[in-house]
């Protein structure tokens, strides 16, 4: 079933586990992830960007893509399309408009009074239509130079002006790959998830270990967003085969040569973030 992310994460923050975003590149990415969560029994959240809805063909024909999948498939889970790092108001009314169950808007790059203006405006525009909003406050950038962590206050006064239904802080997690060491503020992350009554979520989880995710849903994260690890398994399976079938050029076998291991990195990240069966 599509639905919006605002009662399955409501539901894993209760119970203590995370649901998983997997970020969606192509018809065959979204498939395979379907097929692998509706097998495991986990919900799943579908991330989208704004890059993504470009290489794939516009808003509209993702939405068709993941629910032609989801009726073809027989998958049984709950599935959100979520709209991740929107950079503007006008493409979270364009997602929403078109079918998106879930927005992400991300005014982390201004000033706190301009980041609270148009998170406001998205959620007025997203909860007159049952969509759910996710905003990040801080800045989760791509190297721990351009990482500025959130403050405790601020994202309380944040989250009260707001209105949004989930939270993305910046704890010490960046985008993408890891050069340098991983440093999570785990006390920080405590504070927020004394103070704030709604879900957080891990922005960067592909190379931090196992044992820290588990110990960021214990204190408070409740959807844990996925893309690089699932970038690497793939592509890595997908040069060992080209590299031993140099005469294959069928793009759906060379595709399709990933597939094996990339639903094995679902199925672990799943594991950890002890979504199997909820």
């Amino acid at each position: 079933m599509i639905v919006s992310a605002t009662k399955i994460l409501e539901c894993a923050k209760k119970n203590k586990y995370a649901i998983p975003q997997f970020n969606i590149n192509n018809l065959e990415w979204t498939r395979y992830i379907l097929e692998e969560c509706n097998r495991n029994n986990s919900n799943v959240i579908l991330g989208v960007t704004e890059s993504a809805i470009s290489y794939m063909g516009g808003y509209k024909l993702i939405v068709d893509i993941i629910k032609d999948l989801v009726e073809e498939l027989n998958i049984n889970i709950d599935v959100v399309i979520h709209l991740d790092h929107a950079s503007s108001v006008d493409s979270c009314q364009k997602a929403i408009d078109n079918g998106f169950t879930s927005v992400m808007i991300d005014g982390s790059i201004y000033d706190l009074s301009k980041n609270i203006e148009i998170t406001k405006e998205v959620v007025k525009y997203a909860h007159e239509r049952n969509v759910s909003v996710e905003a990040e406050l801080g800045h989760i950038g791509l190297n721990t130079e351009t990482l500025n962590e959130v403050n405790v206050d601020n994202a309380l006064y944040f989250v009260n002006e707001t209105n949004i239904d989930f939270f993305a802080p910046a704890i010490g997690n960046i985008h993408g790959i890891y050069v340098d060491k991983i440093n999570l503020n785990f006390n920080k992350l405590r504070q927020l998830n004394e103070k704030l009554s709604i879900p957080l979520v891990l922005h960067g989880a592909s190379g931090i270990d196992d044992e820290n995710i588990k110990k960021c849903i214990k204190n408070g994260i409740s959807k844990v967003n996925i893309n690089t690890d699932l970038q690497i398994s793939w592509s890595t399976s997908l040069r060992e085969y080209l590299k031993e079938n140099e005469d294959i050029y069928d793009p759906r076998l060379i595709i399709k040569s990933g597939e094996k291991a990339m639903k094995k990195a679902i199925k672990h990240k799943l594991e950890v973030l002890d979504s199997i069966g909820r």
